[in-house]
């Protein structure tokens, strides 16, 4: 099994959406904002190459929206999917499987695409299935107000209308060695995969926990639908992070690929942030 980081390119986000109750003064000493108070952050996916299996995780904010959508996130960096694919020594159509941890524009808005007249949507990784919660899929094709301006039709439907769709229901293994467990205070079932690479347990973080500023308890997104039951999850999950030494790998920190954690006085603290290719060692 093989890992390799694939950064999309970087968008910037309202950090008191982001940093939810903790104030300004406390967190952009951990993670700085602009003059906008605007604060940089990552799309960062995951590509795991095992045998005849090339599966990733997530697949960036896409290139298919309008520039005024665009520009509304200030999208920046030199990163591409096609880009760090290529890279790697890879293309669209060397993707086996493609697990989509949810549905908000900037996970899943790579999955789709505009096909080359400009005419019609198509999937973007051909050769792959595509696989999310079946509660994920329920909520996000049925909306709620607050939730509504992250999914966008054209970057879920197009999944299902080309048949290229397969529905998870709980936690399960997906294939050898990569298991996914569902999350429900970000958004209803969110699926965050454990990948075992020897002795290792790497796992993709997606929005249970953005980055490594997010790692006390507090620290919850205002985005979060259910921000009790996050708080629950993160509790539970920081706790067998720490005594399991999980590498935690990061789709959204700027600086900080993966890291490490360890039970403190305090509560579970950072250990050690890592590059993936480090952690892996």
């Amino acid at each position: 099994m093989i890992l390799y980081p694939i950064n999309t390119g970087n968008l910037r986000l309202d950090g008191g959406a982001m940093f939810g109750v903790v104030p300004k003064v406390i967190w952009n000493k951990l993670y700085p904002c602009d003059e906008n108070n605007l604060c940089n952050w990552a799309m960062r996916c995951l590509l795991i190459v095992d045998r005849d299996r090339r599966i990733l995780i997530d697949c960036g904010i896409g290139d298919k929206q309008s520039e005024k959508f665009f520009s509304n996130y200030d999208l920046n960096g030199e990163d591409t999917l096609d880009k760090s694919l290529a890279a790697n020594g890879f293309t669209v159509d060397d993707i086996t499987d493609v697990i989509l941890t949810h549905l908000h524009f900037d996970h899943a808005g790579g999955a789709v695409r505009r096909n080359t007249a400009k005419t019609d949507f198509e999937v973007a990784f051909k050769n792959a299935t595509y696989r999310t919660s079946r509660q994920q899929w329920e909520w996000a094709t049925n909306p709620n107000n607050r939730e509504k301006a992250s999914f966008l039709k054209e970057n879920i439907f197009p999944l299902k209308e080309k048949g290229k769709l397969e529905l998870i229901d709980g936690d399960r293994e997906l294939f050898p060695g990569i298991s996914v467990r569902l999350f429900n205070g970000h958004t209803e079932g969110q699926v965050i995969p454990f990948i075992k690479y020897r002795d290792k347990t790497v796992v993709y973080m997606a929005d249970l926990l953005p980055s490594v500023a997010h790692i006390p308890l507090p620290y919850v997104m205002a985005y979060d639908t259910r921000p009790l039951i996050t708080l629950e999850e993160k509790e539970a999950f920081m706790t067998e992070a720490a005594r399991n030494e999980y590498i935690l790998f990061f789709e959204h920190d700027i600086r900080y690929e993966c890291c490490t954690v360890q039970e403190t006085e305090k509560g579970v603290r950072l250990k050690e942030p890592l590059t993936l290719k480090s952690a892996l060692l």
